[in-house]
C-alpha cells in the first residue's frame, strides 16, 4: 500500500511538472500577441485616462468628469448615441436573422453566392455608401420619386438631413456585422435535430423556438454586440445624414477638440462612454448568462 501511495505521488507531481512547464510555454508562445494587445489597445486606453484627468493648464482636475453629468448638453448627447444604436441594433436582428436562416438553408453553392452580395459593402468606403444614401433619400432623390410614382405619399418625405436618414444609412452599413456571425452559427446547426422534433409530433414554429433558435442564439449575441459597439462610435453616417440634427457622442467629441480644443473633455467623453460600454456587456453577462449561453 506505502508502495502504491508513493507511485500515485510521483505521478501526480510529474503531471504538475508537465501542465507547469505547457503553461510556461503557452505564456511564451502568447507573449508576442499580448505585447502586441499591450501597445495597441491598453496603452491608448491609459493614455486617454491619463488625459481626461487634466484641464488646459496641465494640471489635475475631476471638472472634465463633473461636466459631463451636470450638463444637459453632454447627457442628451449620451442618450441620443444610446437610442440610435439601440435601434439600429433591433433593426438589424429584425433584417438580419431572417436572411441569415434563409441563406443557413440553401445549398452550399447558392449559399455562398449570397453571401458575396452581403460581403460587396465592404469593397466600398463607408464614406461613399453614405453619400449614395444622402443621394437616395433627399427630397427629389429615387426613394421619394418611387414613392410618389405608386402614389403613397402627395409630397415629399423628408428622409434625410434628420434621425431617419441617420438610422437608414447605419443599418445598411451594420447589417452585415450581424449577418456574419448569425450565418456562422445557423449553419453549424444539425438539421436533423429540427427534424427530429418534427417527426416526435412539434409543429415546425415549435421545433423552431425550442430547437433551433436557442442553438442560434450565440452567433445572434455576438451579431448583437458587434453592432451595438460600432454604432456608439459611428461618426460619417449621422455627420453627413444627419446634417447636424443628430449629434452622437463621436460628433460631440469632434466639436470639442476642433472647436474647444479642450482635449481633457473630449478624453472624458471617450472614458464615460467606454466605461458605460463595458457596463453593459457586464449587465447582460449577470442577466442572461452568457458563459452558459456559448457553453451549449
Amino acid at each position: 500500500m506505502t508502495q502504491v501511495t508513493a507511485t500515485d505521488h510521483g505521478n501526480e507531481a510529474l503531471l504538475e511538472r508537465h501542465r507547469r512547464r505547457g503553461q510556461q510555454v503557452l505564456l511564451g508562445l502568447s507573449a508576442p500577441a499580448l505585447l502586441a494587445l499591450m501597445v495597441v489597445v491598453f496603452l491608448p486606453v491609459f493614455w486617454l485616462s491619463s488625459l481626461s484627468l487634466l484641464d488646459r493648464a496641465g494640471s489635475l482636475t475631476s471638472e472634465n468628469y463633473a461636466r459631463i453629468f451636470q450638463s444637459e448638453l453632454y447627457l442628451g448627447t449620451f442618450v441620443v448615441t444610446f437610442q440610435i444604436s439601440v435601434a439600429v441594433t433591433l433593426l438589424c436582428v429584425l433584417l438580419g436573422y431572417p436572411l441569415s436562416y434563409w441563406m443557413a438553408r440553401l445549398p452550399p453553392g447558392r449559399a455562398a453566392l449570397c453571401m458575396v452580395f452581403v460581403l460587396v459593402p465592404f469593397w466600398t468606403s463607408v464614406l461613399v455608401r453614405t453619400y449614395a444614401w444622402l443621394v437616395l433619400l433627399q427630397r427629389n432623390g429615387l426613394v421619394n420619386q418611387a414613392l410618389q410614382a405608386l402614389g403613397l405619399v402627395d409630397e415629399p418625405l423628408q428622409l434625410a438631413h434628420n434621425l431617419t436618414g441617420s438610422i437608414i444609412g447605419m443599418v445598411h452599413i451594420m447589417l452585415p456585422f450581424m449577418v456574419l456571425p448569425l450565418y456562422a452559427s445557423m449553419r453549424a446547426i444539425d438539421q436533423d435535430a429540427v427534424r427530429a422534433a418534427v417527426g416526435l409530433g412539434a409543429t415546425p414554429a415549435r421545433a423552431f423556438r425550442d430547437v433551433f433558435f436557442p442553438i442560434s442564439l450565440p452567433g445572434l449575441f455576438a451579431g448583437v454586440v458587434l453592432v451595438f459597439v460600432l454604432s456608439l462610435g459611428f461618426f460619417v453616417t449621422p455627420a453627413l445624414l444627419g446634417g447636424g440634427r443628430v449629434q452622437m457622442l463621436a460628433q460631440r467629441i469632434e466639436s470639442t477638440i476642433t472647436i474647444y480644443s479642450n482635449w481633457g473633455a473630449a478624453s472624458a467623453l471617450g472614458v464615460v462612454l467606454l466605461a458605460a460600454t463595458l457596463a453593459l456587456v457586464w449587465v447582460l453577462h449577470r442577466v442572461f448568462g452568457l458563459d452558459r449561453l456559448f457553453a451549449r
